[in-house]
C-alpha cells in the first residue's frame, strides 16, 4: 500500500498520513471548532465558521489542517472530509437556535465534485435546517482550479438558498473577476490587510476600497485575523459588516450561544 510520509508537528517525527487519514475517517476523529463572527453594526454574535481538528492522540491537542491537510489534498481524502465537515455542521445546527449561522470552507475538488450540491441539499432537508443557515465559503484557489464548476457550484448553491462567501478577498489578482463573476452574499478580507491595519495607511486604503466594492455590489464584508481592540474600532469607521479573530472569540469545541448578544 502507498503511504504518504509527512512531518507529525506534535511528534516531529514522520506518519503514515494515509493511512492515519483513512483510520480517523473511519473511526470518526474528526472534530469541529467553531470561530464567531461578529457583527460590528449590532455587537452580535450569531454566525460561527467551522473550523475542521483532526483528533486521533488522545495523548495530544487536535490537529489544525495545516499539519494533514496537504495529505488530504494529495491523496484525494479531501472530498470525503470536506463531506464529514458539512454532515456534522448540519446536525450542529439541528441543535442552535434558529438566528445561529454556521459557514464552512470547501476545498477546490469539493467544488468540482458532481454531487457535493446533492450531499449539502439532502444533509438539510434529512435535519430540517433552512439552507440560508449555511455559509459555504470558497477560496479563490478553489474558484481558478476550474471556472466553470466554479461558476456551476455556486449558482447551484444560491439557488439552494445557502449563502456564499468569498475567502481571502484581496489577496490574489482574480478576486475581481471572481466577484463580479459568481454570486457572493460575503467578502472575507484577507487577513494580510487586516493584521497592521492601524499602522497602515496602505492596508487602510485598500480595506476601504474593498468595502466600497462589496457594498456596490450589495456584499457584505468580514474582515480576519482581527487581534486587537483598536483593530477592531478601526473597522468599525471602515465600514466593515463583520469580524472575526482573537479579538471577537478563539474557536472552541461548542457554540456559545450566550455569545448571541456580546462579543467574546
Amino acid at each position: 500500500m502507498l503511504t504518504a510520509t509527512l512531518l507529525d508537528s506534535n511528534t516531529l517525527q514522520p506518519r503514515p498520513w494515509l493511512a492515519r487519514l483513512r483510520r480517523a475517517l473511519r473511526e470518526d476523529r474528526f472534530v469541529l471548532h467553531y470561530q464567531p463572527i461578529l457583527e460590528l453594526a449590532s455587537g452580535e454574535v450569531s454566525h460561527y465558521e467551522a473550523l475542521v481538528r483532526l483528533a486521533d492522540d488522545p495523548d495530544a491537542l487536535p490537529l489544525a489542517p495545516g499539519a494533514w491537510m496537504p495529505a488530504a489534498e494529495r491523496y484525494g481524502l479531501i472530498r470525503e472530509i470536506d463531506r464529514m465537515v458539512v454532515s456534522k455542521a448540519v446536525r450542529q445546527l439541528a441543535q442552535e437556535p434558529i438566528g445561529v449561522g454556521i459557514a464552512v470552507n470547501l476545498s477546490a475538488l469539493s467544488i468540482v465534485d458532481g454531487d457535493m450540491l446533492g450531499h449539502i441539499e439532502r444533509e438539510l432537508a434529512s435535519q430540517r435546517v433552512a439552507p440560508a443557515r449555511l455559509t459555504l465559503e470558497v477560496t479563490e484557489t478553489a474558484a481558478i482550479s476550474d471556472m466553470t464548476c466554479a461558476q456551476l457550484f455556486c449558482e447551484g448553491a444560491a439557488a439552494l438558498g445557502c449563502p456564499l462567501a468569498l475567502d481571502d478577498f484581496g489577496v490574489g489578482f482574480g478576486s475581481f473577476y471572481y466577484v463580479k463573476r459568481l454570486p457572493f452574499s460575503y467578502l472575507k478580507i484577507d487577513g494580510e490587510f487586516i493584521r497592521g491595519l492601524c499602522g497602515s495607511e496602505q492596508d487602510r486604503l485598500m480595506v476601504k476600497a474593498l468595502v466600497d466594492v462589496a457594498r456596490g455590489m450589495k456584499m457584505q464584508t468580514i474582515a480576519e485575523w482581527v487581534g486587537d481592540e483598536d483593530t477592531l474600532a478601526l473597522l468599525g469607521e471602515l465600514g466593515v459588516d463583520g469580524a472575526q479573530g482573537f479579538q471577537v472569540g478563539r474557536p472552541h469545541p461548542l457554540i456559545r450561544c450566550e455569545r448571541l448578544n456580546a462579543a467574546a
